[in-house]
């Protein structure tokens, strides 16, 4: 099992980026893929056509997120955690991602700087 953490700064406010995850009709525009999310706690998501797929944690409006996300038969929960903080005009977005696979981790990572959090800073770049 491997972590991975690491900051990214989108061109939005805290509060764009957090509807921008929370939403499913917000990320389904990001994205072009159908999105299952709420923001009610104990709530399953399901993005990217159940790519990914877990249980929503904690919200924290504008500001937190966390999620267990699915990997199989794990034995310990996948935990996510974005943390929002304003940055001048824009939002630096903490990610801590822990208990990774050791097989899945270059797709998570990829896919975290690729498909997620470059794909939401396209979107607000455009």
């Amino acid at each position: 099992m491997k972590d991975f953490r690491k900051y990214y700064n989108i061109p939005a406010t805290p509060e764009e980026v957090f509807m921008a995850l929370t939403n499913p009709v917000t990320i389904q525009l990001w994205t072009g893929e159908n999105a299952e999310m709420s923001t009610e706690m104990g709530s399953e998501f399901s993005l990217w056509d159940g790519s990914i797929s877990g249980r929503n944690i904690e919200f924290e409006a504008g500001k937190k997120i966390v999620q267990e996300w699915y990997f199989g038969d794990q034995p310990e929960e996948s935990i996510v955690t974005i943390l929002l903080h304003s940055k001048g005009s824009g939002t630096s977005v903490e990610l801590i991602h822990t208990n990774i696979p050791d097989e899945d981790y270059q797709d998570i990572v990829e896919g975290w700087n690729m498909s997620y959090f470059g794909a939401l800073r396209e979107f607000y770049t455009e």
